[in-house]
């Protein structure tokens, strides 16, 4: 694989003289400002869990007379996108401009990554700038960025009543009205469920009607909330000094949206007003759409743009309003971890075309998940399927994926035509596969890297003695394609680097090449890595090389393991059937555990074992799950 010309090498040196040059410039009063010489109020007025069930974007079920009439007086965003189909790892990306994958274990839902301390996030550069910043109150940014040292006001006060006067604002509010747990309980309203269309990937069953019903509802009053606070705003004066953004955080979370890198996981709703002041810098003129692809990383640089704040190095999106706005052709996704459920995606749409590459094929789209198996919809669907009432279409989502999937959104709006291998659209494929490739160099992804393994960090994955990014991401082309030989991957479990080896390991696992079964089974006793263990040690069980292999994932499961590679442990004895029932011992001590993740996947395990397992059972404690949905 060619590396791209691009600079990957953004050490500590390069980024402590970069923030020495802003600080004098800034101090220097010389950024560049808008032509007005005064800058803009800005106000974001969040909402979770959104696709565009929204009239201006031409739903007619939808009552969102809010929304609608900022995008009549402002820009639509047609194709705005999420960097990942979930909350955490998404406002990583808003707060930092920086991907997740390129600071892992932020890529993961949910983790603690560490922020390099050289970097400062687009509430810090504005405050510096001369704005007041306050967050009300959501934060859940998936890193060790403290709230309260980077916002003027964080929490319920947070408000831009708060601003002793003389600067402009920046005010954040947050509103959970359709957070995935609303769906939990039916809401009534002006939806009914004999009113809803059902996509075809879903059975058409009570809860599932219910679940969209519900979310018609919840958006509906979702929009009253919106039209309330800025009520609030043209009642202090302040809506002609204001740009309003209205976004969501992530996709939607009616069955396979948030989690999943399809449409309905990534495709957000957003509007953006400027009043007449400020309406130069909207990228179109008042109540048209913008139909150029739009991610979240690239908020932050908008918002630094429209104060006339300089970008850092770090934060690679584009602005899209105001002076240095850039017209962009692609918008990239991911996944790794969701809870306690290890997958692996990447993904890059154009708008009209949505590219998919699957590094865990062997896992199927649909692994259970104790949070997201609340919804009653999921609840039905796999029922269904238990059942064997599912059409091939809606019965997908419980197989295992291909290794690439290509889409045409125009025709194919849900995704069930895989193109991958359709000759007619070989060209389409070629050049959003090579943009893709391009883009995970580039930003330095750091998704290969197994979580809690040696390299995971900003700077730590950037020393490519720890981990070549361009040979790692050849080792998993190969491992998950299907397309590399036994003699290659076996060279590869003996690569001196960890990572390489846990690639080749998840080859030999979707192989299934018998003929590497002696390498394997040195590697279980000597590997030094746990992270490759686990593979290693699945992969021996699916060539019926059973007792000692079980026996290793049973030590790697149990509690005095780093909890990860518990996790990790205990997803592979999920997927292989009755033969871990001699771990169901330490299953079940794992279902015990402190560890959110870990006790789920435990519980989950120990009831299929069990024999008790139905998808209607709770495996989530109550308590917890209220404390979860007030995150």
């Amino acid at each position: 694989m060619k590396q791209p010309n691009f600079n990957p090498h953004l050490n500590r040196r390069t980024v402590l003289g970069a923030a020495a040059s802003l600080a004098a410039t800034a101090a220097q009063g010389a950024l560049a400002r808008p032509s007005s010489g005064k800058c803009p109020n800005i106000l974001w007025i969040v909402s979770e869990d959104n696709n565009p069930y929204v009239g201006a974007y031409g739903d007619k079920l939808a009552h969102t007379p809010t929304i609608d009439g900022l995008a009549r007086k402002g820009a639509l965003f047609r194709h705005i996108y999420s960097n990942a189909p979930v909350c955490a790892p998404s406002r990583f990306g808003i707060l930092t401009g920086v991907y997740p994958e390129s600071c892992a274990p932020a890529n993961h839902m949910r983790a603690n990554a560490h922020f390099p301390k050289e970097f400062q996030t687009y509430p810090e550069l504005l405050r510096a700038a001369g704005y007041f910043c306050t967050n009300n109150t959501k934060t859940d940014y998936n890193c060790d960025v403290k709230p309260e040292a980077i916002w003027d006001v964080q929490g319920p006060q947070g408000h831009w009543r708060k601003n002793p006067g003389g600067k402009p604002f920046m005010a954040v509010f947050n509103y959970e009205t359709t957070h995935e747990s609303r769906l939990f309980q039916p809401t009534q309203g002006r939806v009914t469920p004999d009113m809803v269309a059902i996509p075809p990937f879903l059975p058409d069953t009570p809860a599932i009607r219910q679940d969209f019903a519900s979310y018609y509802n919840l958006m509906e009053k979702m929009d009253g909330e919106l039209a309330q606070r800025i009520a609030e705003l043209e009642a202090d004066g302040l809506a002609e000094d204001t740009i309003i953004f209205h976004y969501s955080d992530n996709g939607g979370v009616l069955p396979r949206s948030k989690r999943y890198c399809y449409e309905d996981g990534l495709a957000c709703e957003m509007v953006v007003y400027a009043p007449p002041k400020w309406r130069h810098l909207l990228p179109v003129a008042p109540g048209r759409k913008v139909t150029s692809p739009v991610s979240f990383i690239d908020l932050a640089p908008t918002v630094l743009a429209l104060a006339g704040v300089a970008q850092p190095a770090q934060m690679v999106g584009k602005p899209f309003l105001g002076p240095r706005a850039a017209p962009k052709t692609y918008a990239f996704g991911m996944r790794n971890r969701m809870d306690e459920r290890y997958d692996f995606q990447r993904t890059v749409t154009d708008g009209r075309w949505r590219y998919i590459r699957n590094y865990m094929p062997h896992r199927p789209w649909g692994q259970h998940q104790a949070f997201e198996w609340l919804a009653k919809g999921y609840q039905d669907w796999e029922s269904a399927h238990r059942a064997g009432t599912l059409n091939a279409d809606q019965d997908r989502f419980f197989h295992t994926k291909p290794f690439e999937e290509l889409y045409d959104l125009n025709s194919d709006p849900h995704e069930l035509r895989n193109l991958a291998a359709d000759p007619a659209a070989r060209a389409q494929m070629e050049r959003l596969s090579k943009a893709l490739n391009t883009h995970m160099v580039a930003i330095n992804d750091n998704g290969f890297i197994p979580e809690a393994m040696a390299g995971e960090g900003y700077f730590e994955s950037r020393d490519r003695k720890t981990y070549p990014l361009t040979q790692v991401m050849e080792m998993a082309r190969l491992a998950a394609s299907g397309t590399g030989s036994e003699a290659q991957l076996v060279e590869g479990l003996n690569h001196p680097l960890p990572v390489m080896r846990y690639w080749a390991a998840t080859g030999l696992l979707i192989g299934g090449q018998h003929g590497a079964k002696a390498a394997l089974l040195t590697a279980l006793a000597k590997d030094g890595a746990d992270q490759v263990r686990v593979v290693v040690a699945e992969a021996l069980i699916r060539m019926d090389e059973i007792d000692e292999p079980v026996r290793v994932l049973t030590v790697l499961a149990a509690q005095d393991k780093v909890w990860p590679v518990q996790l990790q442990a205990l997803n592979a004895l999920t997927y292989i059937g009755d033969h871990a029932r001699p771990a169901l011992p330490v299953v079940q001590q794992a279902a015990q555990s402190e560890q959110e993740y870990v006790r789920n996947a435990g519980r989950y395990l120990s009831a299929v074992l069990e024999g008790k397992y139905t998808p209607s059972m709770p495996i989530m404690d109550f308590e917890r799950l209220i404390r979860r949905m007030k995150v």
